[in-house]
């Protein structure tokens, strides 16, 4: 785990999840999440968001989309 900076000032901290899909967790509000690939140092690709509540659901449909990009190339 790693910790996240925008603009210089610390959001929340980073963490692989599974099969190449990464989690930036905010430390603020409700616990958000957002889960992204990543090709090199500079490309990211959104695959999900939402907050624990629906954590879960939320990285299933990450690893759906992702899967399905990969499988059409456009990955």
């Amino acid at each position: 785990m790693r910790l996240c900076e925008i603009a210089g000032k610390p959001v929340g901290d980073l963490h692989p999840v599974c099969n190449g899909i990464s989690e930036l967790r905010f430390t603020f509000g409700p616990g958000y999440r957002v889960y992204f690939a990543q090709k090199g140092l500079k490309l990211m690709l959104l695959l999900a968001g939402g907050d624990k509540s629906s954590q879960s659901k939320d990285i299933k449909q990450a690893k759906i989309l992702l899967a399905q990009l990969i499988e059409e190339k456009k990955w």
